[in-house]
C-alpha cells in the first residue's frame, strides 16, 4: 500500500468524522425548510456551527459555512475591498503577502484587474516569514487608502508560520481589517479567532479530517462586506445557499477532535518530521531543508526541501513509482509547469525553486511512513538528477544545432 506524505493536500477523513457525515446525510431535509425533517436538519447545522465555533474561538454567529478555503478567501478578500471602498472611494489599495496561496492572491489580482485596486506585495524573509517592518511602513505612508491587508496563518508550501498578532495589532492602530487563510494552521497550531483581531479567518474542512467540500469563514461581527453571490440569504445575507447540514457536522467532529489532541499530536508530528528531516539530509547530502529553522515559527508536520540539479515533478513521479506520495507544492497548480512564487519570494532562483519537493504528515502518519521514504529518496533522487542532467544536455545540443 502507499505510502501517503500529503497531508498539506488533503488528509484523509476521520472515522467520527465519517460517521457525523453519514448519520446526517441519512436523515436528510433541508435547513431551510419548515417542516420537521428540515427544522431537524437546522438543528443539526447550528449544533455543529457551535461546536465548531468553540474549536475556533469564535461566537456561532461568526461563523459562515462554506464549500472550502476557496471560497472563503474569495468571499473575504472581495467582500471586504467592495464594503471598504463603498464606504471610502479612496480605499483602493491592498496590502497582500507575496507568500500568499493561489485562493488569495488569485482574488487580490482579479481585483487589481477588473475593480482598481492597487496591490501591494508584502516581501518576505529567505526563511517565508512576511516582514512586519513592511506592513508598518504601508500603514503608516497611507492608511486611509487602504482597503484591507491579507496574510496568511501558516504558509502552505514551507509551513511558515506568519506574525499574525503582530499585524492585526499594527492595522488596529489605523481601523484597517486584516484577513487570514488559515487553512494550514488550523487544528495544526493554537488558532484563536476572538484573539487574534483578525477581521475575517478562512478555514478548511479537508485538512482537518472532514471530508472535501466543507470549510468555513469566520466573520466579527463589526467586519462589514460585500456578498460574492446571492439567493436566499441565507448566513446573514453573507453567503447565499442550500446547507449542507451532513458536511458541516463532519467538519465540526474533525474540528473539535484536531483542536482537543492538538498538543500531543502537535508534538507528535514534530518529532516525526524531526526523523524526516534528519534522514533525508542524511540519505541526500545535497537537499536544501526551506523555511524557518526555529520549530515555533512553522507548522509541525511539514517538511519542504529543494533538490538541486532536478525537476521536482520528475522526484515526485519517480517516489510515487516507489511508493511513496508526495508533492511539489500547493496541489492546486499541480501540473503548472513553473515555479513556485512561494519560493521565488524566498530569494531561491527559478532553477532551485524547480527542484521543490514537500513532505507533509498527518493524523494517520506514523514511523514506518518516514522510513518508507527514507529507504527510496536517495535512490529517487539520483534517478531524476540523471534525468535532468540528460535533459539539460539534449537541450543544449539542441540549440547548438540551431
Amino acid at each position: 500500500m502507499p505510502v501517503y506524505l500529503d497531508h498539506a493536500a488533503t488528509t484523509p477523513v476521520t472515522p467520527h468524522a465519517l460517521a457525523a457525515f453519514t448519520e446526517q446525510a441519512a436523515r436528510g431535509g433541508n435547513p431551510s425548510s419548515l417542516h420537521s425533517a428540515g427544522q431537524r436538519a437546522r438543528r443539526a447545522l447550528e449544533d455543529a456551527r457551535e461546536s465548531l465555533a468553540a474549536s475556533l474561538g469564535a461566537h456561532p454567529s461568526e461563523v459562515v459555512l462554506t464549500s472550502g478555503g476557496t471560497e472563503a478567501d474569495n468571499l473575504a478578500v472581495k467582500g471586504l475591498f467592495w464594503g471598504r471602498r463603498d464606504a471610502d472611494p479612496r480605499r483602493t489599495r491592498i496590502l497582500c503577502s507575496s507568500i500568499e496561496h493561489h485562493a488569495v492572491m488569485d482574488a487580490v489580482e482579479w481585483l487589481e484587474r477588473h475593480e482598481g485596486a492597487e496591490v501591494v506585495w508584502l516581501p518576505c524573509g529567505s526563511d517565508g516569514v512576511t516582514r512586519l517592518e513592511a506592513v508598518r511602513s504601508e500603514l503608516e505612508h497611507d492608511p486611509s487608502s487602504i482597503a484591507l491587508i491579507a496574510v496568511m496563518w501558516a504558509n502552505n508550501e514551507v509551513g511558515a508560520l506568519q506574525p499574525i498578532a503582530d499585524i492585526a495589532a499594527l492595522a488596529a492602530e489605523h481601523g484597517v481589517p486584516v484577513h487570514s487563510d488559515a487553512v494550514q494552521a488550523f487544528g495544526h497550531v493554537p488558532v484563536n479567532f476572538a484573539a487574534s483581531g483578525l477581521a475575517t479567518m478562512a478555514v478548511s474542512g479537508h485538512k482537518v479530517g472532514a471530508p472535501v467540500g466543507t470549510g468555513a469563514l469566520v466573520v466579527r461581527r463589526n467586519a462589514v462586506l460585500t456578498p460574492v453571490q446571492h439567493g436566499g440569504g441565507q448566513q446573514r445575507g453573507l453567503r447565499s445557499g442550500t446547507l449542507d447540514a451532513a458536511g458541516a457536522a463532519a467538519f465540526a467532529a474533525a474540528a473539535a477532535d484536531a483542536v482537543a489532541r492538538l498538543p500531543e499530536e502537535a508534538a507528535r508530528l514534530e518529532a516525526l518530521r524531526h526523523r524526516l528531516v534528519d534522514g533525508v539530509l542524511r540519505e541526500v547530502p545535497e537537499a536544501r531543508l526551506s523555511g524557518p529553522a526555529d520549530p515555533a515559527e512553522r507548522l509541525p508536520g511539514i517538511a519542504h526541501f529543494t533538490f538541486p540539479g532536478c525537476e521536482g515533478d520528475s522526484l515526485l513521479f519517480l517516489l510515487d513509482m516507489m511508493g511513496v506520495e508526495a508533492s511539489t507544492g500547493s496541489a492546486c497548480t499541480a501540473g503548472v509547469p513553473r515555479p513556485s512564487h512561494v519560493l521565488l519570494a524566498m530569494g531561491l532562483t527559478e532553477e532551485q525553486a524547480r527542484g521543490a519537493q514537500r513532505f507533509s504528515l498527518g493524523w494517520s502518519s506514523g514511523e514506518d511512513d518516514v522510513d518508507a521514504l527514507l529507504a527510496v529518496v536517495g535512490r529517487a533522487f539520483q534517478q531524476a538528477r540523471q534525468a535532468g542532467m540528460a535533459g539539460h544536455a539534449s537541450s543544449i545540443r539542441t540549440a547548438s544545432s540551431r
